[in-house]
């Protein structure tokens, strides 16, 4: 098996998937090591396993509606998008999402994938409770109520459980218009940063961070909000565009301030297309949002070596939370995001540098996207990192759920030294 981009074959000796959870129990029970795939929206080895993958799409896909606790209990193999209809179909709506809908929301919560927003806590921040299969095979639910324990699991790297199922708390559905600006000049978007991506309720720069402006301004309002004509020297566009000025915007949500749907406006794409496949690479990088225009800065100086590896950066924020492993962790954050061209060995030679960039920043890399897992102070940039560190170590004393990248990024397993 390959993941979504292609860019890596997994390593597992035995792939399996259960059609319900109790068949799932008894696989992770009686496995040496295990691991689970949701929509394979990654790139890096975060969800590799040498032992046996287990595919959680045939589980039920179970989505159950509590009027009265205003949640969605939603199975670990459902995507977003099938979410989002029934929710809609309910009057019902979450607050965020990622810019495809087409990934599991077990994986998305997993890994602290999010959308944008100031005031928008990444996908996980709805979480109220999860449900995982631990390393012996137990079946635990895990709420709000279990303090520490939860905040550790709910951006859990797949290191404390295969997530089963979610909680996730629901509001009234609400109608958005995006609509995008061009050629922002620089000196204005850094000078009024803060104002710049709190002027919507969504907002996304895309840049290769060259020439004297940002080519485009995503911005996601929601209906009652006035419409916004320039903002800063940038100018509305006179059709709709994607995010690489070649491509053809037929598979985004749409645009020009024409009201819609929440869920066909948060995300970039739309979910009816499919997305491409083989044709990517991803990074991200998370830091304090007051950090944002000086490490926009000196990203800005490695652009002549960026150019050539990039399709195009995306640049987000997202609001504080309080899981662990949050790459939103206590603190309102910018997102650099970078989609690279198929390259890997030139991206990867050139991820040391931008890493050595963006540390002074305090930079905590996207879980599941590339970035170098040895050029990190773990300990530093996640205060409650030796906490989680403990917890998997005593919920997982065999390494069960263990790979490579979860070992460098945790220190070795007893099983692993082994």
């Amino acid at each position: 098996m390959k993941n979504w981009a292609g860019n890596l074959e997994y390593a597992s000796a035995d792939v399996r998937r259960p059609v319900s959870v109790d068949e799932l129990v008894g696989i992770v029970a009686g496995a040496g090591r295990v691991k689970a795939l949701g929509s394979r929206h990654s790139f890096n080895r975060v969800g590799d396993t040498d032992g046996v993958h287990v595919l959680l799409d045939a589980l039920p896909h179970a989505i159950e509606l509590d009027a009265a606790r205003q949640t969605v209990r939603v199975s670990g193999g459902v995507s977003y998008g099938e979410l989002c209809r029934t929710l809609e179909q309910s009057g019902v709506a979450i607050h965020n999402l990622a810019s495809l809908p087409h990934i599991s929301v077990a994986g998305a919560v997993q890994t602290g994938t999010h959308g944008s927003g100031v005031d928008n806590q990444s996908l996980a921040g709805a979480v109220e409770s999860i449900d995982l299969v631990r390393a012996s095979g137990e079946h635990v639910s895990l709420s709000r109520a279990d303090g520490d324990e939860f905040l550790a699991s709910v951006v859990g790297l797949g290191a404390l459980g295969i997530v089963t199922g979610l909680e996730l708390a629901v509001q009234p559905t609400f109608r958005m218009r995006q609509r995008v600006l061009e050629n922002l000049p620089w000196d204005e978007a850094l000078a009024h940063f803060p104002e710049l991506v709190s002027s919507a309720y969504s907002v996304s720069l895309f840049t290769d961070y060259a020439g004297n402006s940002i080519s485009q301004v995503w911005l996601k309002a929601l209906d009652h909000e006035p419409p916004l004509g320039n903002l800063f020297g940038a100018t509305p566009a006179a059709r709709p565009r994607h995010p690489l000025p070649d491509m053809s915007a037929e598979n985004c949500t749409l645009q020009m301030d024409e009201s819609g749907p929440w869920l066909d406006r948060l995300p970039h794409f739309r979910h009816e297309f499919t997305p491409s496949k083989g044709e990517e690479l991803q990074s991200e990088f998370i830091l304090p949002l007051e950090h944002a225009p000086a490490a926009i800065e000196a990203v800005r100086s490695l652009a002549d070596k960026l150019a050539p590896l990039l399709f195009v950066s995306e640049i987000r924020t997202g609001a504080a939370d309080e899981f662990w492993l949050s790459p939103f962790y206590r603190q309102q954050s910018a997102a650099l995001h970078f989609t690279w061209k198929p390259l890997q060995p030139e991206v990867e030679a050139l991820l040391p540098e931008l890493e050595d960039l963006l540390r002074p920043f305090g930079a905590r890399p996207h879980w599941g996207k590339l970035f170098s897992p040895a050029g990190h102070d773990w300990e530093s940039l996640y205060p409650r990192f030796a906490g989680f560190r403990s917890l998997a170590s005593s919920q997982d004393p065999d390494g069960k759920f263990r790979n490579a990248l979860l070992d460098n990024i945790l220190g070795v397993s007893a099983a692993s030294a082994r």
